[in-house]
C-alpha cells in the first residue's frame, strides 16, 4: 500500500467549488455504488453539490449527499478532484470522498422522487462505468476502484487539529497555558464543527491549554460529548519534556475509532510522526506539509480499519476561511 500524497484542500476564488462522494454499501457481501439519475439535465451522475457560503468543503459533501440522497454518511478517504469549465469558460472544482453507507441510515433516508433528483439507483461497479454520463466521474471511480483493490474501503481518520487564534503572548498576563481565544478564534472554533463531524468525529482529545479547551468546545457540545483533556499533547509539557504523545496516539490507533486530537503548533510534528511510527508509515516531507498547520486548520490521516498497522493511506488538509 502507498501512501497518497498530502493534500491541502483550498480554494482559488476564481473557481466554482462543489463537493461529493462515492457513497457505497456492501449487498450480500457485493460492493454497490449509489448513482443519482437528475431530473433537469436527463443525466446519471455522482452526488455532489456547489459550496455553500462559509462552508467548508468535507462539510458540503456531507450536506449534498443528505440533499440529494436522503442519506447522512461520514467521509472516508478521498477519490480525486475533477475540473472542467463551465459556461462562460469558468472552471468548476469538485472534490470527492468515498463515504460508506450504513444499513441504518440507508432505512432513514427520506428520498423521494423530486424536480432535482429523479430517482437514486444501487449498482455494481461494472455498471455504473456503463451509466455514467461524463468521463470526469469515470475518473474518480478509478481512484475508488484503487481502493477497492487494496482493501482499504473500511477506514478512520485521526485528525490533528491545531487551536484557533489565541490571544497573543505580549497581551496576556497570566499563563501561556491560561490564554484564551479572541473573537475571531472562537468564530474560528464554530466554523469547523460540521467540517470535522463530517468526518464522524467521536472522540475528542486536547491539550489542557486553555486555547485548545475552547476550541474543541463547540464540537464537543454538538457532539453531546466530553473532551478529554491531557497535559500529554501540552506544549508546556513538550517544552519541558513531560509530554507522551506516542501513548496518546497509540491508544487511538488500537481503539479504531474517529478521533481528533487538539494541540499547538510545535507539537503537531511530533503527533503526525508519532503516528507514522505507529502504523508503519515511510517518513516524508508529506509529514510537515500536514502538520504546518494555521490556526484552527486540521489534517485528516486516514488509516485501515481492519489493519491500521498497513501505513497511512491518506492525509488531507483543511484550512478554515479567515
Amino acid at each position: 500500500m502507498t501512501l497518497q500524497d498530502a493534500t491541502e484542500v483550498v480554494r482559488d476564488d476564481k473557481a466554482v467549488y462543489a463537493a461529493g462522494a462515492v457513497v457505497w454499501r456492501l449487498v450480500d457481501a457485493k460492493l454497490c455504488i449509489l448513482l443519482i439519475h437528475r431530473t433537469k439535465y436527463r443525466d446519471v451522475t455522482l452526488p455532489k453539490g456547489k459550496v455553500d457560503p462559509g462552508e467548508m468543503l468535507a462539510q458540503t459533501a456531507v450536506r449534498e449527499v443528505h440533499e440529494e440522497t436522503g442519506i447522512r454518511v461520514d467521509l472516508g478517504v478521498p477519490v480525486g478532484v475533477s475540473r472542467y469549465f463551465m459556461r462562460p469558460k469558468r472552471q468548476k472544482v469538485v472534490h470527492y470522498w468515498a463515504a460508506e453507507a450504513t444499513e441504518e441510515a440507508i432505512r432513514n433516508s427520506a428520498f423521494v422522487p423530486n424536480q432535482e433528483i429523479a430517482a437514486i439507483e444501487w449498482v455494481s461497479l461494472k455498471k455504473a462505468r456503463k451509466n455514467l454520463s461524463y468521463p470526469v466521474d469515470l475518473e474518480i471511480l478509478d481512484e475508488f476502484e484503487r481502493l477497492v483493490d487494496d482493501g482499504v474501503l473500511h477506514t478512520f481518520p485521526i485528525i490533528a487539529l491545531r487551536h484557533a487564534k489565541a490571544i497573543s503572548r505580549s497581551d496576556w498576563h497570566g499563563s501561556d497555558a491560561s490564554r484564551i481565544l479572541t473573537e475571531r478564534g472562537r468564530k474560528q472554533a464554530k466554523a469547523i464543527v460540521a467540517p470535522l463531524r463530517a468526518f464522524g468525529v467521536r472522540k475528542i482529545i486536547t491539550s489542557d491549554a486553555e486555547r485548545c479547551v475552547q476550541t474543541v468546545a463547540p464540537l464537543a457540545k454538538a457532539l453531546d460529548r466530553k473532551a478529554v483533556e491531557t497535559e500529554l499533547i501540552s506544549q508546556d509539557a513538550w517544552e519541558e519534556g513531560r509530554s507522551d504523545l506516542r501513548a496518546v496516539i497509540g491508544k487511538r490507533v488500537r481503539a479504531r475509532k474517529p478521533a481528533v486530537l487538539c494541540s499547538h503548533g510545535p507539537v503537531l510534528p511530533g503527533l503526525l510522526g508519532e503516528l507514522a511510527l505507529a502504523t508503519g508509515t515511510l517518513q516524508g516531507s508529506y509529514l510537515g506539509s500536514a502538520s504546518a498547520l494555521e490556526v484552527a486548520a486540521f489534517s485528516v490521516a486516514h488509516l485501515s480499519a481492519t489493519n491500521p498497522g498497513s501505513g497511512i493511506i491518506s492525509i488531507e488538509t483543511h484550512v478554515p476561511k479567515q
